[in-house]
């Protein structure tokens, strides 16, 4: 039948060799994108964790009071959930009544450090776990909280100790995760999705703040495309190929 349509046969296959060639291109692509997830799932399996020490610091020069465990949740950041965020808060209180907010687990929040205006820093949760800081979950899972002791309103709380001080801190969390220094990736807690609080305040210098951390962020390199490691002094094992 159709002999003599030669010509016309030679379309269908090509078409349908098209398809498989695209198909399985597609499959390669979908492969390729999965590998993330799959890192991802990995990391989230039982007994996989990246190994960690009691009181071992993320932040060199940093003081380590741990947080109650109620107040934050175990992780393997940025195996688990990629971090590319930093939240800048302010207490609302003092130094003490903040450590001992953390450490209550009634309080049922946290962050990662915070920062003293004599330039002192506290880590109270490591930055491989989730600190209950932003009242966005999402939020929480891809960000760095950073707490600044004072009180909004308060101009005069915002020293220069604790801008520089907070600025070398942040800029190595840029640095170690590749993060990049603008607006949309240092933000304040109230520009969080769903905020209800509005730390850091009017009083709180953005331009200056964004300029310190890109200087110390010069000082000390540039921040990598993509930053992997966990914190200082960690070295996680590969998930399988």
């Amino acid at each position: 039948m159709g002999s003599k349509a030669g010509g016309a046969r030679p379309g269908p296959r090509r078409t349908r060799r098209a398809v498989l060639f695209g198909g399985l291109g597609l499959v390669a692509a979908a492969a390729v994108a999965g590998r993330d997830e799959i890192a991802r799932t990995w990391w989230l399996l039982p007994g996989v964790s990246v190994p960690r020490k009691e009181g071992e610091l993320d932040h060199a020069g940093a003081s380590w009071t741990a947080a109650s465990p109620a107040n934050w949740r175990l992780a393997d950041r940025p195996h688990d959930y990629r971090v590319d965020r930093i939240v800048v808060h302010v207490t609302q209180g003092g130094f003490q009544s903040s450590v001992d907010a953390f450490r209550d687990p009634w309080h049922r929040a946290s962050a990662h450090y915070i920062v003293r205006q004599d330039g002192h820093i506290e880590q109270m949760v490591r930055e491989l776990d989730v600190a209950f800081h932003a009242a966005n979950r999402s939020m929480n899972e891809r960000s760095i909280g950073i707490e600044h002791v004072g009180y909004v309103e308060r101009r005069k709380d915002f020293t220069d100790a604790m801008y520089a001080a907070s600025a070398r801190l942040a800029a190595d969390v840029c640095r170690r995760y590749g993060i990049p220094v603008d607006r949309k990736h240092i933000l304040g807690h109230s520009e969080v999705p769903g905020a209800d609080h509005t730390d850091p305040g009017p009083h709180w210098d953005w331009e200056r703040y964004l300029r310190m951390v890109r200087e110390a962020l010069a000082a000390g390199g540039a921040a990598p495309s993509g930053g992997t490691a966990p914190s200082a002094g960690t070295a996680p094992s590969a998930p399988p190929a």
